[in-house]
This record gives structure tokens, sequence and C-alpha cells, in this order.
């Protein structure tokens, strides 16, 4: 047995103010993200800084160049005199400008080329502004929603370099993982019943079951005593074996049927007890008396079965009756330390069974959690139903295969399970799938009644798949098929029980269609009920109806009367 799934708590340390310190993952996170802020408002604000002077340098080549200011130094030769000229003569054009002008401002309008200022184009300047404008909108707009631009830039980040860098891990909800329900069942159980010995290295002795070499073993023996032990190559539990099997911790459902003679009364007796929890390789008396008490009946039934059995008393010249029946539904389950209940005072000579049980414990109601993938009984995920007795869960999965699984809580199911639910034997299957070796699409339908536990549906061509699958009554399916020159494309609706009637699960089914499909799309089933007439309904609507046969020896009516009454 190997921890499937781990849950990690780390310790993590990071570097604040230049020294160590040990804080949570949603701390660091928290500390993370303000910083990523804190950067993303400085970045916003060189940037509007840099789009305000691009817009003020931009506006005063406008005035300078539309305004001709430039003719008024053309023919001036002191540079103090050029840079006082421009700066008087820009000046009534300023008011407009969102920053002061300064020495440099003017100094960079001296450095304009003539062959810029000959192409101007006051069009193009005017809306090379409106775009400063925009952006500079913009980019107040995301100082003002710091917090919405940080989100969205995180997003970018992950379009931008996450392409062909998906996560690999999964991430799911954990669950507590018992060792006993994912380990593998590598070894066997054998007994030797008359020498008392169990373990997995006894092959030539009685098979039991399956087990894992971490199960627990519970053993009943003649005089009464129940022990549980850790399966081993060979252990010695005591003589007399009368029944063994794998011990299942806190498990509410296993019921054992038992009737003992008392060693000190030589009275009968007969309980039903769960056995919930033990200590290990401690040995538990089942019986009213510790010495000479003989347990002569002992069922184990996973699901509370209670079954009627036959007495048969010894002949002594007091009884008249020495056989009777008695049923096991008819006491409570109670503690394994109980004495029971008395079944007779005369001694017992053999016990047979006349009945088999039924459960008398209510049905299980099982839920599917699809973060595990696992069942459960706590109401997490989807309600499967209740279950009891043989109940069966269907799986389809994506491969086509069908799987039937008991509702033990210790069973696994796949990732890649499309249908789960509770088997109902007279509701059929509709799968439709595509066949590789013929190139088309076929349909079938079939009832899951005394079919293998796990099959597959679809031909084991490598190009097979399967398309669609449901287990409603009557689904229906829609057709879209590929357009053709000319034409516009076609759509056909079926009603897949009046399309195809049931088969065999081994059938190929029905040719979906002649023509060529794109797609293939489930529609809303028809409503369905299943037919349920009562006697009370019958008697309403079918007349009174009295037939009176009567036949006769006598010489005045030698053929029989019949006479009808409505």
């Amino acid at each position: 047995f190997t921890d499937c799934e781990i849950s990690i708590s780390p310790l993590s340390c990071i570097i604040e103010d230049e020294s160590p310190s040990f804080i949570g993952v949603s701390e660091i996170l928290q500390k993370s993200t303000n910083q990523t802020l804190s950067v993303l408002k400085k970045e916003l604000n060189v940037i509007l800084e840099d789009l305000n002077n691009k817009w003020h340098s931009l506006s005063l080549e406008n005035i300078f160049i539309q305004k001709r200011i430039y003719h008024e130094i053309e023919e001036l030769d002191d540079w103090e005199l050029i840079l006082s000229t421009i700066k008087k003569k820009i000046q009534p054009y300023i008011k407009g400008l969102k920053q002061e002008v300064t020495l440099d401002d003017i100094t960079k309008l001296t450095e304009i080329k003539i062959k810029k200022i000959t192409r101007f184009d006051i069009n193009k300047a005017q809306e090379e502004l409106i775009n400063l404008e925009s952006k500079i909108t913009i980019t107040k707009n995301h100082l003002n929603n710091i917090i919405e631009y940080a989100i969205s830039y995180f997003k970018e980040l992950k379009k931008k370099y996450g392409k062909g860098k998906e996560r690999k891990t999964e991430i799911k909800v954990f669950e507590n993982i018992d060792a006993t329900k994912v380990v593998v069942a590598s070894k066997k159980l054998y007994v030797n019943r008359e020498e008392g010995f169990i373990g997995s290295a006894m092959r030539k002795e009685e098979f039991i079951s399956d087990c894992s070499d971490i199960d627990d073993i519970i053993i009943f023996r003649r005089n009464g005593t129940m022990k549980v032990v850790k399966i081993d190559n060979k252990i010695f539990v005591g003589k007399d074996i009368i029944h063994c099997s794998i011990f299942k911790k806190k498990d509410e459902r296993t019921t054992y049927n038992m009737i003992y003679k008392d060693g000190k009364t030589s009275k009968t007796f007969m309980k039903r007890f769960c056995v919930k929890s033990i200590t290990r390789g401690k040995e538990y008396n089942l019986t009213k008396s510790e010495k000479g008490s003989k347990v002569l009946y002992l069922t184990a039934n996973p699901n509370g079965e209670a079954e009627i059995v036959t007495i048969n008393l010894r002949k002594l010249q007091k009884l008249r009756i020495i056989k009777f029946d008695i049923n096991f539904a008819d006491i409570d389950i109670k503690n394994k330390n109980t004495k029971g209940n008395i079944v007779t005072k005369n001694p017992v000579k053999n016990i047979e069974l006349k009945t088999l049980g039924v459960s008398t414990l209510s049905a299980r109601k099982i839920w599917f959690d699809d973060n595990v993938n696992r069942l459960n009984t706590e109401e997490r995920g989807e309600y499967l139903g209740a279950f009891k007795g043989e109940d069966k869960i269907l799986t389809i999965n994506q491969k086509g295969d069908v799987e039937l699984k008991s509702y033990d809580i210790s069973n696994h199911f796949s990732d890649d399970i499309i249908i789960i639910e509770k088997l109902n034997n007279k509701k059929p299957v509709s799968i439709i799938y595509f066949d590789g070796s013929k190139k088309c699409f076929y349909i079938k339908r079939f009832l899951i009644n005394n079919l293998p536990s796990k099959f597959n549906t679809i031909t084991d061509h490598k190009n097979s798949y399967l398309e669609l699958v449901s287990t409603d009554w009557l689904p229906r399916v829609e057709l879209i098929f590929i357009k053709e020159k000319g034409k516009e494309r076609k759509t056909k609706i079926i009603n897949i029980a009046e399309f195809i009637n049931i088969k065999g699960y081994k059938a190929n089914g029905n040719k979906l269609s002649s023509k060529n499909i794109k797609n293939i799309n489930l529609l809303d089933s028809i409503e369905y009920k299943e037919d349920n007439v009562s006697d009370e309904s019958i008697d309403k609507n079918i007349p009174n109806i009295k037939l009176n046969i009567n036949n006769t020896d006598s010489e005045d009516q030698q053929d029989g009367q019949i006479s009808l009454e409505l």
C-alpha cells in the first residue's frame, strides 16, 4: 500500500526586509499580489507621464509650424535672441497646454528639420494628438481601477505564455484514504477447519476468498467463540472453525444469525448481531455460558438477510411436535454479547435451511462524488438511489466498456466514466458508435439482464469509437449532415425506440444513415411512464362477469348448463 493521494502542508519561508520570514501560503500570495499591484501602478504612472510629455511636445510642434513662428528666426544670428523670440511668439497659443513651457521645450523646437516642416500635414498631426489623448484616458482609467487592471494583466500573462504549458497535475478534493480499501487483493485465504489453522500459504487446504496482506480475518468456532486476527502465512486460531472471512471494521450491515445450545442449561438460543469493533487477537464468547456451549447454526449475511430455518427435535415420549419453523426476521439485531432468545428447552436433533433470507435492513442511500470518483453515504455529489440486496451500479466509459459494480463504498471508478447510475434491468441502453472498419455510424439498443459484469459494446477496430450513449427510456437524437454544394444543410430527428428494436449486446446494430454525418446531438427524451395497472383500475373498467357451469347426470339435464351474467 502506498499513499495514492497526499495532502501537503508546506512550511513556507520568504526573505522580507533582508531577513527570513515563515508565513503561510495565503499570506505569501497576498503579499505577492500587493507587490504586483504596486509595480503595475508605478508602470502606469511612467506610461502616463511619457504620454503627457509626447502630447506636450507634439502640441508645441504644431503651434510652431502652423503659426509659422520659424519664419521669425530665419534672419537671426544670436542664440539668446532666437530663444527669446520663439518664447515671445508662442506665448499667445499655449493656454491649452497642460504643462509649463520650459527652455528645453523651446530648444527642441529649434532642432526641427526643414524637411519635417515642408511635409507637415495638419490633419495627420491632429490625428496623432487625438490618439495620444485616447491613450492618456485609457491609462488614467487603469489607474483608477487598478484591481480590475491587475486581474486582466494576469489573464493576459496566461494567454500569452501559457500555450503548451498547461497544468499536468490535477486539483481535486481530498478524502481520507483507508489502506484496506485501496490495497490490491494479491493473496488468497485458506483454512483447515478441523485443525484450526488459517493462512495465505496453505494452498492444499480449503480456499475461502482473495485477500490482501493487511486484511483482518474473523473466525467463529463450534464452541461459540469468536476472534479477529491479522492475515499471515499460517496461524493457529483454534480447532473446529465453522466460519472465517475478511473482517471489515465498523461494518454495520453484515449481520450474523446464530443458534446455539447453552452448556449450562442445555437450552437452545437464537440471536442476531453485528461485529462493529473488536480488539485484535482477543477471544470473545458469544454464548451464555463459556463451558459446554455449542453452535448449531451460523450464517453471515452482508445486508442483514434473515432466513427461515426448520428445527428438528429429538424424539421424546412427551413431545407431540418435533418439528417447527423459526424466522430470524422476528428477532432484533443486537450486540454480540447478548445471550439471545430461547428457541426451545428440548434437545435439538438438527437444523435445516427452509427459505433463503431477504434483507431486513433499510435500503442504503448511495451518492457518487465525481471529485474523488468514489461512492459515499454522506450525501456528497450525485444521488444514485437506494440500494439493497443484489442491486448493482451501471457504469459506461468513453471506450464503450459497460461494467456492473456492487454498491460497496470501497469501489473505485475511473475518470473516463460518462454514465453512472443504479441498474434498471428493464430499461434499455442506447449506443451510437463509429465503426472504424465500415467507416460509418451504427446504433444499437440492448438490455442489461443476465449479462457479464463487464463487456465492450463497440467493434474492436482501432478507429472505432463511442459517439453517444443514453439510458433514457425514449431518447431522441438529431443528425446534422455534411452540406452538399448548392444545397442547404439537412437535419434529421430520430426516435431511437422507433428506429431500432432491442437486440443482444453483441449485435452490431443498424446503420444510422447512408449520408455523411457531420454532428450527432442528443435531444430531450420523450416522457415515458412505466405501466402500473392496479387491481382497482381493473375492477372499475371491466364489467362484472359471472360464469356458472353446472354438470349433472340426471335424466332431465343430460347436457351441461352454462349461464353467463353481465
